[in-house]
């Protein structure tokens, strides 16, 4: 309590001005919104430390569960930031449904992970099943074993760029670079 108002003054307060400044763009997409995190633990996990170590800016669709839905987001740990895309834990359903997208418009879904690659310079990754679910093309082969945790995530130690005043720029460009892969997800979510 005693560093409270330094948290409020050099994190919180700063961090809520990066999420109104990324979240620009997305004004005007219906049902999406900007979620800042609160720095206090949530008490039903009995974790032994009251605080969270991070401070995170997630722009989502306004949903009951966030795990379940794709984001874009920008977060500060003790090691640095990151910033990108992530789907925590797509649904079963979900899932099968990108499966059977990505089978009747391959190119489309393999044009899009090729672009968004491009344009960022990081690979499209996730975690995947032991073993990856069937399909004739074996192009889409890699997608089809993906099970969770999909994501484009870029990560920085701290450095003197970090919070300079070119950070607020480079995340808000990168999560527009990511946009298209965000919607295309979002198509998907339960």
């Amino acid at each position: 309590m005693a560093h409270k108002p330094d948290y409020v003054q050099y994190l919180y307060e700063p961090t809520k001005a990066l999420g109104k400044h990324i979240f620009e763009p997305f004004l005007d997409k219906s049902g999406t919104l900007l979620k800042v995190s609160r720095i206090y633990r949530d008490a039903r996990m009995h974790h032994p430390l009251p605080y969270k170590e991070s401070l995170w800016i997630c722009i989502r669709q306004d949903v009951e569960w966030w795990a379940e839905n794709p984001c874009l987001f920008f977060e500060i740990t003790p090691d640095g930031i990151s910033y990108g895309f992530f789907f925590y834990h797509p649904s079963t359903a979900a899932l099968a449904e990108f499966r059977q997208a990505i089978s009747q418009k391959p190119d489309e879904f393999l044009k899009l992970i090729k672009n968004t690659e491009k344009a960022v310079g990081i690979p499209v990754i996730a975690d995947l099943y032991k073993r990856p679910k069937p399909t004739d093309n074996p192009a889409l082969q890699p997608y089809f074993a993906w099970k969770g945790q999909i994501s484009c995530i870029r990560s920085e130690s701290f450095s003197e760029e970090t919070f300079g005043p070119e950070l607020a720029d480079r995340v808000k460009t990168m999560l527009q670079q990511l946009t298209p892969l965000y919607d295309y997800f979002c198509r998907f979510r339960t």
